[in-house]
């Protein structure tokens, strides 16, 4: 039993955490209240349009439905906004978002200020709907979790030397980090994705994403054996190379330098919000504090005593021992038979979070290892209630990256007129759309309303119902849904009728961008959902019907 409990505490006491890696643990929890403050930022332009009440997808109206599963409502939409969901309370959500974000990045109570960002950003996935469904948020939801059992406690903590990572959170962390890189490698090859297997993957890779960089046209431009290198180097590092993680040292760091210049050049050339920028702040874990203290400012170094938790570990388990005098024994036994009730409070409070930690992180494995092993084997005998019960938190996912390459580039546009002849199209903040404007970077800022569009681009408007319901916003001159735009081509009354049409897009030839200045070529199939007409009653109705029933086949 004793030898089960000391298991029982390495693992999840804080007191036997992880030692020798504070500089990295500092890094991170940096970068991850970097990365949630991203992403309050970019709510606070787009909520209020995306699922504010006059939104596209109000969320009052969703938590109203989700009323009707009685207790488990609260399950399945895990959110403060039960208490209300209007748009003041959906701005108080990014406000409380972005406050305790900067705080995490300042380094002020950490773990408390980790949680906020955590609850808050949890809240808006819960009912966020369509515009929540990335893997990129399931990311930042797993990793914001588990930084919980990371983060030192204390208002200051500095370096948090008295105060280690729990060690099972560290290893769920890299065990995020590696599963992000192998199940995306492995669904590339399950997939029966053939650009992969003929490694032509990387063809049209860079036009064909949700929002390309000028960058990336450079690179689309190079030739076919750059393309299928980066394909072959892509499995590779997925596959193989992340393998090294689980080597000795000097493998690790070579590990993180590989694919911290990989992650780098992702981000360059496309913009997948902060997707990567995670991916690449993970990977730091790697490090220890050898092979970051150098980097660090002597004058800084001095709160630097990872040795303190290992000391304190030795100690507990007898194996180390420092030499006291009798008085100073006298008082230390007086102490121990005598403990004050902070002390007592405190390590009641130690056994509470050895206990919660004992419960959640097997959990979390548990469920992350089983999603991992049904890839493969899809029969696999594996009790599926403890996996189904964490779904709605998003803390222990599935991942896989770019299992099917997209084979062309589509652009929804959507368009107003007065009189159904003349058309002015709306314009997009970040997508293409203007064939001589530049390709932004605009990561880790993401853009959803956007980004949505990319996938509803991909398929029918009944599968993508924000693009009739953003045209019926459209059309009464929704003053939140018109924010997701650069501008409104009817700034005094709203269009008559509103449409979206279906445009195809490609990057421009290097002649055709050095002769006309123009960064892509596009051709235009079609309406791709009913044109709607606003009535004077305010009524809608739908005045024709679309075009297309979806993107072409080829």
């Amino acid at each position: 039993m004793r030898s089960l409990g000391s298991g029982v505490r390495s693992l999840f006491d804080r007191e036997s955490g992880v030692p020798h890696h504070l500089i990295a643990r500092w890094i991170f929890l940096r970068a991850l209240g970097a990365i949630y403050l991203s992403a309050f930022l970019a709510l606070l332009f787009q909520i209020r349009g995306m699922i504010g009440s006059d939104g596209i997808l109000p969320a009052d109206q969703y938590l109203q439905k989700l009323r009707a599963l009685g207790a488990l409502s609260f399950w399945y939409a895990p959110t403060v906004l039960w208490l209300d969901s209007d748009d003041h309370a959906l701005m108080l959500l990014v406000w409380a978002g972005l406050l305790a974000s900067l705080l995490v990045i300042a380094n002020v109570a950490p773990r408390i200020s980790l949680a906020v960002c955590f609850v808050c950003f949890l809240s808006f996935i819960a009912v966020s709907q369509d515009f929540g469904q990335y893997q990129s948020d399931g990311m930042l939801l797993e990793a914001g979790f588990l930084s919980l059992f990371v983060a030192p406690g204390g208002w200051w903590p500095g370096w948090g030397s008295k105060s280690l990572a729990v060690r099972a959170a560290w290893w769920l962390l890299l065990w995020e980090w590696f599963r992000i890189y192998f199940e995306s490698g492995a669904v590339k090859l399950l997939s029966g994705d053939r650009t992969w297997r003929n490694l032509t993957a990387m063809y049209q890779y860079y036009q064909n994403g949700p929002l390309p960089t000028w960058i990336g046209w450079y690179l689309q431009h190079l030739p076919n054996w750059f393309h299928k290198a980066t394909a072959f180097a892509t499995l590779a590092m997925e596959l193989v190379l992340v393998w090294m993680a689980f080597l000795p040292r000097r493998w690790k760091i070579a590990c993180c330098c590989i694919v911290t210049a990989w992650q780098a050049v992702v981000i360059a050339t496309a913009n997948y919000a902060f997707l990567n920028y995670l991916v690449l702040v993970l990977a730091f874990l790697l490090l220890d504090d050898q092979a970051l203290e150098r980097f660090v400012p002597r004058r800084w170094r001095s709160g630097l005593d990872s040795d303190a938790g290992r000391e304190r570990s030795l100690c507990d388990a007898g194996l180390a021992a420092t030499p006291v005098s009798a008085p100073e024994q006298a008082v230390e036994s007086r102490q121990k038979t005598e403990p004050s009730v902070a002390a007592k409070v405190l390590k009641r409070v130690s056994a509470i979070g050895v206990v919660v930690s004992a419960i959640l992180l097997p959990w979390i494995a548990y469920a992350t290892t089983a999603k991992m092993v049904l890839m493969f084997w899809q029969g696999a005998p594996l009790w599926a209630a403890p996996i189904e019960a964490l779904e709605p938190f998003r803390i222990a996912n599935q991942y896989g990256l770019f299992a099917v390459m997209t084979p062309h580039r589509y652009e929804i546009e959507f368009q107003g007129s007065d009189d159904g002849i003349n058309w002015k199209p709306y314009t997009f903040r970040f997508k293409p759309q203007d064939v001589q404007e530049r390709p932004g970077i605009y990561a880790p800022y993401q853009p959803r309303f956007d980004w949505n569009l990319w996938f509803a681009s991909l398929t029918s408007w009944q599968n993508a119902p924000i693009v009739p319901l953003t045209e019926e916003r459209l059309l009464i001159g929704d003053k939140d849904v018109l924010s997701l735009f650069r501008n409104d081509p009817f700034p005094e009354l709203p269009p008559r009728q509103v449409r979206a049409v279906l445009w195809q897009y490609w990057f421009s030839t290097p002649e055709e961008k050095r002769t006309e200045g123009v960064w892509w070529t596009r051709k235009l199939l079609g309406t791709c959902a009913p044109t709607l007409e606003l009535l004077p009653d305010g009524s809608i109705r739908e005045v024709q019907a679309p075009e297309l029933e979806g993107p072409p086949s080829s």
